[in-house]
């Protein structure tokens, strides 16, 4: 009985070790397999708590003038952000992240709580890079910053219409920041980091993708003219006191876009809303009535037709006409004008009686070739094409109206391009805000009929023409007003007016077009009449502009007699010398009350 205990002691004994033993080495094996062999699992499993893949961000490419000035740049920034999961673990330290990142503390807690199992939240974005490090520097677990960049614009408000503005996200919402964002964006980079628990990057593993910045766009704006354009378009509304206004100053050569404003404005460098009517780019998603400026189109088609020469009698006594019913007024009785006549003196009466000896399709038709009710090609989001009704929906009385300015809508932007064919010879070129675009043209009327238009167009700023106050010393100039009466109710509102001005300079040979609407004019003469017609309000707009970008791009002038009579004659020098006032400009007269009716008004 004992040997047989000792026998199955041993055995007992041996089968232990023998378990032991195989543990071990099965033990050991995998051990060597997981971690020499195959450690993949380990290594996954370790890089999931400290190998992140981040993304490298990328900065916009910079918006640049015609002279390379910068106009919208993005500077880097630091964005504050934490782990929820890991930060409501510490909720003693919320306190004074409150009081870090300027949040309330009740609004913190609740936004934590309502993302208590997310990993990601952001806590304050775009935050100088200085202040962003003194908020990690108080080291509270879960909180951490990532380089981020933010758009600014150096000249805010006065070309904030043109490029719009990027959200936060530095990506573009208005403007030509949303019309060129594929350009603009660039592709963000991404690489492989490690690390630590506190989320701080330890070593750079792997480069994934390198960062493609966005690429540079140079327009066709020129920051000089772009700003003197502002400064003057303010002016002028203030001393009008009216709602609203916009200019376009083009190159009538190549159809770039020199400068375009719009009052009101914005700062786009602030975050807030703000108004949002004050965000609409007004010279290109807003349209109105025209008023006169359309008589020069008209004109055009009927010399083309061969029914009028500049210089063909126009009688328009007494000064007034009934088409079906309807009057159409003058200022007063012109008695017969040539056609020239008809445009300087802008008389309805002439101008509807031009139009009754053309069919409706070849007035139309004019219309249509110097791009009025379709857009101008420009490329800018949410440009208007305006409203140019078809000619199988005219009656005589429309017939009369369309021809002077009323039954139809056009943009500023519509404007400046059709006067812009007249200076280029005829030729209707595609406006364009970037530089060196070459854009599309097309011959759309003779250049003999261009030149005659041209010549007319310089007898409206002559004296006796309705656009003296346009004139630029030592500079031939050329131009139309147009003043018409503001929609409202299905009629027409009282007493509240639509003052525009269009002018070439120099005549001889026009470099710039620039066309100008004033809305709603609401100031009075000495004598307490409202001041409202396009020649008073619209047209001293581009005598100013004109006057400071003439001299800014060194255009020669045309008329050096009237700069040498103009300047003062020589004194002796041993004379008393006597200071001159200020001359008061020449008294444009305006319409009054009784003949308000549309139309009525030069």
């Amino acid at each position: 009985m004992r040997r047989t205990r000792g026998v199955n002691t041993r055995a007992r004994l041996l089968a232990v070790v023998a378990v032991l033993g195989l543990g071990a080495t099965v033990l050991i094996a995998r051990a060597v397999d997981m971690q020499l062999l195959n450690d993949d699992f380990y290594q996954q499993q370790g890089d999931a708590r400290f190998l992140r893949e981040i993304e490298i961000p990328t900065s916009r490419g910079m918006i640049t003038d015609r002279n390379g000035e910068p106009l919208a740049v993005s500077t880097p920034v630091e964005s504050i952000w934490c782990s929820p999961l890991e930060l409501l673990q510490h909720t003693d330290r919320l306190p004074q992240l409150a009081e870090a990142v300027d949040i309330d503390l009740d609004t913190l807690t609740q936004r934590l709580s309502e993302r208590a199992d997310k990993e990601f939240m952001f806590l304050r974005r775009h935050m100088n890079p200085d202040d962003a490090d003194a908020i990690l520097e108080l080291g509270i677990p879960g909180v951490f910053s990532q380089r981020e960049f933010r758009r600014y614009y150096p000249l805010g408000e006065v070309v904030a219409h043109v490029l719009g503005k990027t959200n936060i996200d530095d990506h573009g919402q208005e403007g030509l920041e949303l019309a060129f964002e594929d350009w603009l964006s660039g592709t963000p980079g991404a690489k492989r980091v490690i690390r630590d628990r506190r989320g701080r990057i330890v070593e750079n593993v792997d480069l994934i993708r390198a960062p493609e910045p966005g690429q540079a766009l140079a327009l066709s704006i020129d920051r000089r003219i772009q700003y003197l354009a502002y400064r003057e378009l303010k002016t002028a509304l203030t001393e009008n006191q009216a709602a609203s206004g916009s200019i376009v100053v083009l190159d009538v050569s190549n159809g770039e876009i020199l400068a375009m404003v719009n009052q009101p404005s914005y700062n786009p460098n602030l975050r807030e809303p703000g108004d949002a009517g004050s965000h609409r780019n007004r010279a290109l998603t807003d349209v109105f009535e025209p008023g006169s400026v359309m008589k020069s189109f008209t004109i055009a088609a009927a010399i083309e037709a061969g029914k009028f020469t500049p210089d063909t009698p126009v009688p328009t006594a007494p000064g007034y006409i009934s088409i079906a019913g309807y009057p159409i007024r003058d200022f007063k009785n012109y008695g017969t004008l040539t056609v020239s006549g008809v445009l300087s003196k802008s008389s309805n009466v002439g101008a509807t009686k031009i139009a009754s000896t053309l069919s409706n399709e070849h007035q139309y038709d004019m219309y249509r070739r110097f791009g009025l009710g379709q857009a101008s090609g420009s490329g800018f989001p949410g440009e208007s094409a305006g409203v140019l009704p078809g000619p199988n929906t005219w009656g005589p009385t429309e017939k009369a109206t369309i021809s002077y300015g009323y039954g139809l809508n056009t943009t500023l932007l519509q404007l400046a391009r059709a006067y812009a064919a007249i200076g280029n010879g005829g030729r209707l070129i595609e406006p364009t805000f970037v530089k060196d675009a070459n854009n599309p043209s097309e011959q759309i009327i003779d250049p003999e009929l261009a030149q005659q238009m041209l010549t007319m167009l310089e007898g409206v700023t002559a004296p006796g023409g309705t656009a003296t106050r346009a004139n630029v010393l030592g500079y031939r100039v050329g131009g139309k007003t147009g003043t018409s009466r503001k929609a409202a109710g299905g009629g027409y509102a009282d007493k509240k007016y639509t003052a525009v001005f269009v002018g070439l300079v120099p005549a001889s040979q026009p470099k710039f077009v620039t066309a100008v609407v004033i809305h709603e004019p609401n100031s009075f003469d000495a004598a307490g009449a409202l001041v409202y017609g396009g020649g008073a309000v619209a047209a001293p707009v581009f005598h100013r502009v004109m006057d400071g970008a003439l001299r800014l791009m060194d255009v020669q002038p045309d008329n050096v007699q009237q700069w040498y009579a103009a300047a003062p004659a020589p004194t002796d020098p041993t004379a008393e010398q006597v200071p001159d006032s200020d001359p008061m400009p020449e008294a444009i007269g305006v319409p009054t009350a009784a003949a308000s009716a549309p139309g009525a008004t030069p």
